[in-house]
C-alpha cells in the first residue's frame, strides 16, 4: 500500500481508477440547507470523495454543494447507490439517470447496488445494467454494498466485470475478516460504512486508552485503524469541527499491538441489517 498522506491519497481500484481513502458520508443528513452546508464544509476542509445514495434523499443538495464549491469535477470522486425498489435491468438504468439528474452531474465515479436482496433474485439483472453503464462510460467504476461472499460469487459467475468496491458495515465490533479476505483475493476494495458504529464505539475503554496514548480522539483512532487495514472509510458528520477532526488521521500510526487490541473487540455485532435477510424496498 502506498503511503496515505492526506485527503487526496487514493486506493487504486481493480480497473485502475483512483478512489480517495477517506470520504465524506451523508447518510441521514437532511436534503437542502443541512446537506449543502455539510458537504460545503467537507469540501472546504479538503475532502474530495463524497458518498450519497438514492435512499438518502439528499442527492439534490449534494449536487448543489458540489456545483457551488468551485472544486473541479475531475478532482472529485462521487458515489451514489441503487435503491432496492429500483432493482432489475431497466429500472436500474432509469434509477441511475434519476440520480445523475438530481446530482446535476454528467457521470458518476462509482455506482453501487445498495443491498443484495437475495430473496428478490434481481441483483444479477441490476449488475448487468451497471455493466452497461460502465461500458457506456457513464460511470467510472461499479460495485456493490452489503454483499456477502456468496452474493459476490453469484455475480462474478455471470458477469464480465468484477465489482471494484464492496461497501459494508465495518468497525471494531464487526471486522468481517472472511469477507475482507474474499475481497482481497478478488481485488475488490472494501469500504466501510458506519465506521464509528453510529458513535457507539466512542466510549469504548480500549479505544479511549489508545486515543489518549496518541493524543487523539477515539474517532480518529478508529478511522486510522480502518486505513491501516486498507479499508476506505466514509465518516459522516454535520458539525464543522467534527468534519475537520475526522480528516486529521494521516499524521500518526497505530502499532501492530494496538491494531490487534482493536481487532480483538470484534463480536460480529451489527448496527445495521443482516444482508442475507434484509428485504426493505
Amino acid at each position: 500500500m502506498n503511503k496515505i498522506a492526506d485527503l487526496t491519497s487514493c486506493a487504486t481500484l481493480n480497473n485502475g481508477i483512483k478512489m480517495p481513502w477517506v470520504g465524506f458520508g451523508v447518510f441521514k443528513v437532511n436534503d437542502g440547507d443541512e446537506v449543502i452546508a455539510a458537504v460545503t464544509h467537507a469540501l472546504q476542509a479538503g475532502y474530495r470523495h463524497v458518498d450519497t445514495a438514492s435512499a438518502y434523499r439528499n442527492e439534490s443538495g449534494v449536487g448543489t454543494a458540489i456545483a457551488q464549491s468551485g472544486v473541479q469535477r475531475t478532482d472529485l470522486f462521487v458515489t451514489s447507490k441503487l435503491w432496492n425498489a429500483d432493482q432489475g435491468y431497466d429500472s436500474t438504468l432509469r434509477a441511475f439517470d434519476a440520480s445523475l439528474e438530481r446530482l446535476g452531474l454528467d457521470y458518476l465515479d462509482l455506482y453501487l447496488i445498495h443491498w443484495p436482496l437475495p430473496m428478490k433474485g434481481l441483483y444479477k439483472d441490476s449488475w448487468r445494467a451497471l455493466e452497461k453503464l460502465y461500458k457506456d462510460r457513464r460511470v467510472r467504476a461499479i460495485g456493490v454494498s452489503n454483499f456477502q461472499p456468496n452474493h459476490l460469487e453469484d455475480i462474478m459467475a455471470n458477469s464480465e466485470v468484477v465489482p471494484a468496491v464492496n461497501q459494508v458495515e465495518f468497525h471494531p465490533r464487526l471486522t468481517q475478516e472472511p469477507l475482507r479476505e474474499f475481497c482481497g483475493t478478488h481485488k475488490i476494495q472494501v469500504e466501510a460504512w458506519s465506521p464509528l458504529m453510529r458513535a457507539q464505539l466512542i466510549d469504548d475503554p480500549t479505544i479511549a486508552r489508545i486515543a489518549t496514548v496518541h493524543g487523539r480522539t477515539p474517532a480518529q483512532v478508529i478511522l486510522r485503524w480502518d486505513l491501516q487495514h486498507e479499508v476506505v472509510t466514509i465518516p459522516k458528520s454535520v458539525t464543522p469541527e467534527r468534519i475537520i477532526e475526522n480528516s486529521r488521521v494521516f499524521d500518526f500510526e497505530l502499532s501492530e499491538a494496538e491494531i490487534r487490541e482493536i481487532d480483538s473487540l470484534n463480536s460480529n455485532e451489527r448496527s445495521g441489517p443482516d444482508p442475507d435477510t434484509f428485504d426493505m424496498t
